[in-house]
């Protein structure tokens, strides 16, 4: 395929219903420094705020993997502005840039992995210090995954990136009590204001999110 944007030729596996296809390096672009210097910026502790505050303060296409980067960038800046846990500004950026390397355009679709799981596994894995040596570091972060995986499935139908971070970082505040034994806040009055622009149909009064 051709890129639109920049006009490199790759191969790719998706592409609008009139034959325009993005690269990934086009893909979101400027996207990524914007979530990243907004989650540094967010004082709240409560990261469904912080999310809510990065989708509205930023241009993101109503689907895409620049979701995967909210998620990592709203839990993260939460447990750090909470306090109980050190979390250092480069921390956040180092889980940002290892759900970058994994959260790929279309790979939810591809692989079964939506990067918005990706993205709470990454966070985890930051504040644990998993490695392939360890143990229950480790452990912990697949089973983190593995959770956020079986919510944001049974949110499908069609496939909505907004509801997943909202589900992800909700569950993501009981993991964190599970694992990290602090309890953060968690918003509960989220109203989805993008519900027109799903391009596939929003799934409407199924969806937690959807304006009544």
């Amino acid at each position: 395929m051709t890129c639109a944007v920049c006009g490199k030729e790759e191969v790719g596996n998706v592409c609008c219903p009139a034959g325009h296809y993005v690269c990934e390096d086009c893909h979101g672009k400027g996207a990524f420094e914007s979530i990243l210097n907004l989650a540094l910026a967010a004082t709240s502790a409560d990261p469904l705020d912080i999310a809510e505050g990065i989708i509205r303060g930023t241009s993101l296409p109503m689907l895409g993997c620049e979701h995967a980067w909210v998620a990592t960038g709203a839990f993260l800046a939460a447990i750090r502005n909470h306090g109980e846990i050190r979390v250092t500004d480069e921390q956040i950026a180092e889980a940002l840039n290892r759900t970058r390397k994994q959260a790929i355009g279309a790979y939810c679709g591809l692989t079964g992995v939506c990067g918005v799981a990706v993205a709470m596994g990454a966070s985890f894995s930051v504040i644990l210090g998993a490695a392939c040596p360890k143990d229950r570091e480790t452990a912990a972060t697949m089973h983190v995954v593995s959770r956020v995986v079986e919510a944001i499935a049974n949110q499908t139908g069609p496939c909505c990136c907004k509801n997943f971070v909202r589900t992800a970082l909700r569950l993501g505040c009981q993991l964190a009590r599970e694992y990290l034994d602090i309890n953060l806040p968690c918003s509960q009055a989220i109203v989805c204001r993008d519900s027109h622009r799903h391009p596939h149909g929003c799934r409407g009064n199924k969806c937690s999110y959807y304006p009544v």
